[in-house]
């Protein structure tokens, strides 16, 4: 076995996870990451955890959701399985990254929404999704295997707690900040943050984060303006590209896209909640240097903002305050890295990719 995939596995368990001794762990270990799910599973044992493994299967999912005839009824057995655990691990891989592709998307809403107390039960736990190298990912970055290897390691190994000292910079200026305005080709957008607290997402539950990698400073704003998401990504098996949305109220009242728009369609009337923003997110890990078409990498680049339509994360809110509510949370990204500025109460806190305490800053 390759050294970094128990190095993956050790970062994984020790500071995103946080396991200890007796934690009740449930591992969801993907087609293709049958190795890191060894490792993790050695290393869980190793820290005198429990583990219970899952099989984690886009085909599987395809297979079920095609056969059915929409009418989902809420999974207890599954919501009971994450109600009764410390941790949860989503070890990401995979064989075909488009195997959901032809599922219609009144069925895949209507999933979504018959799912969300399982959701909300996971979120409960100390949960933390990751990626495996596979090479269906590697082929829908455009990469060769091995390279797509390297990039996954230089994104995941990291200096985890340097970059969370690095990353708390930005964290300040929103939690002290009032409004947000991200202005380039486009888009100038205003969100409100007033009250809001900000996530110094390194990559462990300790910091509220659940992704490895991460590397991002996240929010939770309200919006009613126009904004355009120039990062391709694929969201529900089918790729999406040039993506415009309009708010009113914070609502999203008109869209379009250059490709598949009606994924969006379908993400929009999952709920009311689905045509709200839940998150604004910017990209600070600059092991990442470049698109891959995984949302887990994508939105962590830096130079990159993304936005989510869906649920807004608790610990982005106040005590006793409510977020908006939805059974997805779908994001979305536009490069920022030319031509662009990030502004929090008018003073502009990146420009064209760097923030105003790095080495490059105009």
């Amino acid at each position: 076995m390759d050294d970094r995939i128990r190095n993956h596995a050790e970062v994984l368990v020790d500071w995103s996870a946080r396991v200890e001794s007796g934690d009740d762990v449930v591992v969801s270990v993907a087609e293709g990451a049958h190795e890191l799910g060894v490792a993790v599973a050695e290393a869980l044992g190793d820290r005198g955890a429990t583990c219970l493994s899952l099989y984690g299967s886009d085909e599987l999912s395809r297979a079920y959701l095609r056969a059915h005839e929409g009418d989902f009824t809420e999974p207890n057995a599954e919501r009971a399985l994450f109600e009764a655990a410390d941790v949860y691990l989503a070890l990401g891989g995979g064989r075909n990254t488009a195997a959901t592709a032809d599922v219609p998307g009144n069925v895949r809403s209507a999933h979504a929404r018959a799912r969300k107390p399982v959701r909300e039960a996971r979120m409960a736990t100390d949960w933390v999704s990751t990626v495996h190298p596979t090479r269906s990912l590697a082929q829908q970055a455009g990469m060769s295997y091995e390279a797509y290897r390297e990039f996954v390691y230089d994104a995941v190994l990291r200096d985890w707690e340097s970059l969370a000292g690095e990353m708390a910079r930005l964290k300040d200026v929103f939690d002290a900040g009032d409004e947000v305005r991200l202005v380039k080709e486009g888009t100038d957008l205003t969100m409100s943050i007033e009250n809001r607290t900000a996530v110094n997402s390194a990559a462990s539950v300790a910091y509220d984060s659940h992704n490895l990698p991460s590397g991002e400073v996240f929010t939770a704003p309200s919006t009613a303006e126009e904004v355009y998401f120039d990062v391709p990504m694929t969201i529900q098996g089918k790729r999406v590209r040039d993506v415009r949305l309009t708010f009113e109220d914070g609502e999203v009242v008109d869209h379009s896209a250059g490709t598949n728009e009606d994924v969006v369609d379908d993400v929009l009337d999952t709920d009311a909640g689905a045509r709200r923003l839940g998150e604004l997110g910017v990209g600070m890990n600059r092991g990442i240097d470049r698109v891959t078409d995984n949302i887990l990498f994508d939105e962590k680049m830096g130079g990159t903002v993304h936005l989510a339509l869906g649920r807004a994360y608790d610990a982005c809110l106040s005590d006793g305050e409510t977020g908006n509510e939805s059974a997805v949370h779908v994001d979305l990204i536009t490069d920022v890295s030319e031509d662009a500025r990030l502004e929090v109460d008018g003073e502009v806190v990146q420009r064209d990719g760097r923030f105003r305490w790095e080495d490059g800053f105009e």
